[in-house]
């Protein structure tokens, strides 16, 4: 029976430091440093193996290098990074102005260095000066938004290199902001496109048992509530008769937009449809109107009660346009028309619904999909075709608009609402 090698944890041990210490060596050398440490390491194995002293020289020139760059990364930055955001949120087409505040809080002064700040898919240098003991500098980066979307900012990440180029190493401070780049809206006359001008809200010709339209009497049925008995009738006829009344109309919305690329003949056009979308929600809000704001849902967002759709938060006018800031096109999803009409089918009592799609959206779909609603919402579809001639065409279940520009909204709305 062999006898346990002694010696094998040891030789493990001293390989898994041997491997710990290149790990480390590989991740702060650059290429060239890389190349300089593989080519070292090679030309010492040659010369153990050949005894060739071209080899050791190439060894020895090797770690004299890298001897060289190590002090270069010696000791480390006491800094204290706050980055700070004048407004979080900004609306496309202008810029959002960032604060970096650097504190040396060691006591020996920092010579200058030049960090970098991730913003977005952009990374920009900072140069911050030499600081004394506790002295702190403030450096200015403006993040021009010209587009919609999602800005995350930081960390902030200071690299220390040698003159050579062969090694460096980061430091990293985990100070981030994230900027909401809002579209752009506009804004939409009030009490249009059929919106409820009563505070009170207007009877419709639903039916309830109980509201503020008083409509009729009919004979009490098992369950109806007492409160709501005509004790006139019931004299008159003998029977227990109760009131019966029109529902008040309280508008609530619904807005449908359409979010599949192919709807769109191109991104300007999409984004058109995702500033009329959010200008007929922050009407909404604006209001004071419930409101159901959705889209095709795709794995990955929040899926709605309706079947086939993300529900987009609405509570408050920021958290809407927060969500509609990070909404990006889908390849995929269920057709407007099947999100149309799984909204009309789901029971909610609506006052107003508007669907909202692309170009490539043929009018007739449109119609088909304004079909299963009731007469009694009041029915909008929106084609947006990016520099088209705005119009509206008025049809039996729904009004057509063609929108070329955000601008062309309001002005549709008023055309509408004064025919």
């Amino acid at each position: 029976m062999s006898q346990p090698d002694p010696t094998r944890p040891a030789r493990r041990s001293w390989l898994a430091a041997l491997r710990a210490g290149a790990s480390r060596a590989l991740r702060v050398a650059t290429p060239a440093g890389g190349f300089v440490l593989l080519g070292g390491a090679i030309a010492a194995v040659l010369g153990a193996w050949l005894g060739w002293v071209e080899a050791w020289a190439l060894a020895i020139a090797a770690a004299l290098l890298i001897a060289a760059a190590l002090p270069f990364l010696l000791g480390g930055r006491a800094y204290r990074v706050e980055l700070h955001a004048e407004r979080e949120r900004v609306v496309a087409g202008g810029e959002a102005a960032l604060r970096v505040e650097v504190t040396n809080t060691s006591r020996a002064a920092a010579l200058p260095a030049t960090a970098e700040l991730p913003v977005g898919a952009a990374l920009r240098e900072l140069p911050i000066p030499f600081l004394g003991a506790g002295a702190d500098t403030t450096v200015a980066v403006a993040v021009p938004t010209p587009h919609r979307g999602v800005i995350d900012v930081g960390p902030l990440t200071l690299t220390r290199r040698d003159p050579i180029g062969l090694l460096q190493r980061e430091l990293s401070w985990p100070a981030h902001r994230r900027i909401h780049v809002h579209p752009v809206t506009a804004q939409l006359p009030p009490s249009s496109a059929g919106l409820i001008r009563d505070l009170e809200g207007e009877a419709s010709r639903r039916l309830t048992d109980a509201d503020l339209s008083f409509h009729a009497v009919r004979e009490y049925v098992a369950g109806d509530a007492r409160r709501h008995i005509h004790w006139r009738s019931t004299a008159k006829t003998g029977r227990l008769m109760v009131r019966q009344y029109e529902e008040s109309q309280t508008a609530r919305s619904a807005i449908l937009f359409d979010s599949r690329r192919e709807s769109y003949a191109s991104p300007e056009e999409f984004e058109l449809g995702v500033s009329v979308a959010a200008s007929f929600g922050a009407h909404a809000v604006r209001e004071g109107r419930d409101r159901f704001v959705a889209t095709q849902w795709v794995p990955g967002r929040t899926r709605a009660a309706l079947a086939g759709t993300s529900e987009l938060p609405s509570r408050a006018g920021r958290q809407l346009l927060d969500a509609w800031a990070e909404l990006q096109p889908s390849d995929d999803g269920a057709p407007l028309e099947q999100l149309a009409r799984g909204l009309a089918e789901s029971g909610r009592q609506l006052s107003l619904v508007v669907l909202i799609t692309g170009s490539r959206v043929e009018p007739q779909r449109l119609r088909r999909a304004a079909v299963p609603f009731s007469a009694d919402v009041a029915l909008l579809t929106a084609r947006c075709a990016l520099h088209a001639d705005p119009a509206i065409q008025r049809g039996s279940a729904a009004a057509l608009l063609t929108i070329g520009a955000l601008q062309d909204t309001a002005q549709l709305l008023l055309r509408r609402g004064n025919a």
